[in-house]
C-alpha cells in the first residue's frame, strides 16, 4: 500500500528478494566491492524525483499520479542545484500556495491545497554550471503528471471562456480539453452543424494529459468544437475553441511598404505604413530607420494586428508598422526604411519621400 512503513528495519540490499535455489542451504554472501558496484548502477537508473509521504517515507514516482483536489503534496528533487517546471497557471498567478525550497541535497517543492486547475507535468532536472552559463543534465532528470481529482470540474479550468486553435497543414493540432480524471469519457463534438466528432485514434487521438489530438489538419476540421466529459455523474462541457485552418508559406515576413505621398508639401502630414502578411500564431517585429533619426526627429510609431480572413476556411494574420511625421520639413526627405523580423528571419524594404 502506499504510504505504509516497511516493517523491516534494513534497507534491502539488490538482489536480496530473488528466488532461492533449493538446492543452496546458505544464503551466499557477495563480497563488499561488488556489492557497492550494484547499488552504484541501480542509482543511475532511478528518476531523481520523490514524494514525501507520511511518518517520512519516500516513494518513488511514476509517470503518472492521481491526487484528490484539496490536498497538499511534498515533492524532492535530489541534487544542489535544482530546476523545477510545473503547470503555468502557478506561475500565471504568483500562487502563494506554492513553496520551493533548494537545500544543501535536494531540493523541495511543496503545493498545498491543490485544485483541479493544478493538474499537469511536475518536472525537476540538475543544473551543470560552469561560471555563469549552466545546462541541463539530461541523465539526472524527473518528470510525472499529477492529476488532482476533482468530480466538480472534470476539465482543468482555463483563464479563458474561449480559445483558438490553429490547424496548421504540416503539425498537428492539439485542442487542449484535459481532464482531472484520467478515466473519465471524453468525446469531442462540432457546434454548427451539431455533431460528434469521431475519434479513429490514428488521425484523431485522445490524450488525458493533452487533449484531443488531429495529427493531419485540413481545412475540413475547421469551425468551433467543444469537448464533453462524463465520470460518475451528469456530463460536463468544456470551454468552446474556434479551429482556424492556416496556409501560409513560411519563412521571413512578407513585407510591403506604402506612403501617403511620395512628395509631400512643407507642415504636411505624411503616414508609411509597413504590412506583413503571415501566420496567425507567428509575431513580427518591426524596426525602422528614417532620414531625421541621427538628429533626433520625433515620430510616432503604432504597431497593431489582425486575423482575416483568405476566403475557403484560410486564415492570415496581417501585422502593420505606421510611421506618422508631422509638419513635414527639409529635415524629413529621404529613405524610410522598415526592417520586419520573425523566427525565419527579416526582410527590409524602403521607399522615398520627397518635397
Amino acid at each position: 500500500v502506499i504510504g505504509q512503513p516497511v516493517k523491516s528495519k534494513r534497507p534491502k540490499e539488490p538482489g536480496e528478494n530473488k528466488i532461492k535455489p533449493v538446492n543452496k542451504k546458505v544464503k551466499p554472501k557477495t563480497p563488499k566491492t561488488k556489492e557497492r558496484e550494484s547499488v552504484d548502477s541501480s542509482l543511475k537508473s532511478q528518476s531523481i524525483l520523490m514524494q514525501v509521504m507520511d511518518k517520512g517515507h519516500f516513494q518513488k514516482l511514476a509517470a503518472t499520479l492521481s491526487l484528490a483536489a484539496g490536498q497538499s503534496i511534498e515533492l524532492r528533487c535530489k541534487g544542489s542545484n535544482v530546476t523545477w517546471n510545473y503547470p503555468f497557471f502557478l506561475d500565471t498567478f504568483k500562487d502563494s500556495r506554492l513553496s520551493i525550497k533548494q537545500l544543501d541535497r535536494y531540493s523541495q517543492l511543496i503545493l498545498a491545497n491543490s485544485t483541479a486547475a493544478d493538474t499537469g507535468e511536475y518536472s525537476c532536472w540538475l543544473q551543470l554550471c560552469n561560471g555563469n552559463k549552466c545546462r541541463k543534465d539530461e541523465t539526472k532528470t524527473g518528470s510525472t503528471y499529477i492529476f488532482f481529482t476533482d468530480k466538480e470540474e472534470l476539465f482543468v479550468p482555463t483563464p479563458s471562456y474561449f480559445e483558438i486553435v490553429y490547424l496548421n497543414p504540416d503539425k498537428p493540432a492539439v485542442i487542449p480539453c484535459r481532464v482531472t480524471i484520467p478515466s473519465a469519457k471524453v468525446t469531442l463534438h462540432r457546434e454548427f452543424p451539431a455533431e460528434e466528432i469521431e475519434t479513429d485514434g490514428t488521425d484523431i487521438i485522445y490524450d488525458a494529459k493533452k487533449g484531443f489530438v488531429f495529427q493531419h489538419p485540413t481545412s475540413d476540421h475547421k469551425g468551433i468544437v467543444y469537448c464533453k466529459a462524463e465520470s460518475q455523474g451528469a456530463p460536463q462541457i468544456s470551454i468552446k475553441y474556434h479551429l482556424l485552418y492556416v496556409e501560409v508559406p513560411k519563412g521571413p515576413p512578407s513585407t510591403t511598404i506604402a506612403v501617403s505621398s511620395r512628395r509631400a508639401g512643407v507642415s504636411d502630414r505624411v503616414h508609411v505604413v509597413c504590412t506583413v502578411l503571415g501566420e496567425p500564431d507567428v509575431d513580427v517585429n518591426f524596426r525602422w530607420q528614417y532620414p531625421g533619426q541621427e538628429s533626433g526627429r520625433p515620430v510616432i510609431v503604432q504597431n497593431f494586428w489582425r486575423l482575416i480572413n483568405r476566403g475557403i476556411g484560410h486564415t492570415t494574420r496581417i501585422s502593420k508598422s505606421v510611421l506618422l511625421v508631422e509638419d513635414f520639413e527639409d529635415l524629413d526627405v529621404g529613405n524610410y526604411v522598415c526592417i520586419a523580423q520573425n523566427l525565419q528571419g527579416e526582410t527590409t524594404v524602403a521607399t522615398k519621400v520627397e518635397l
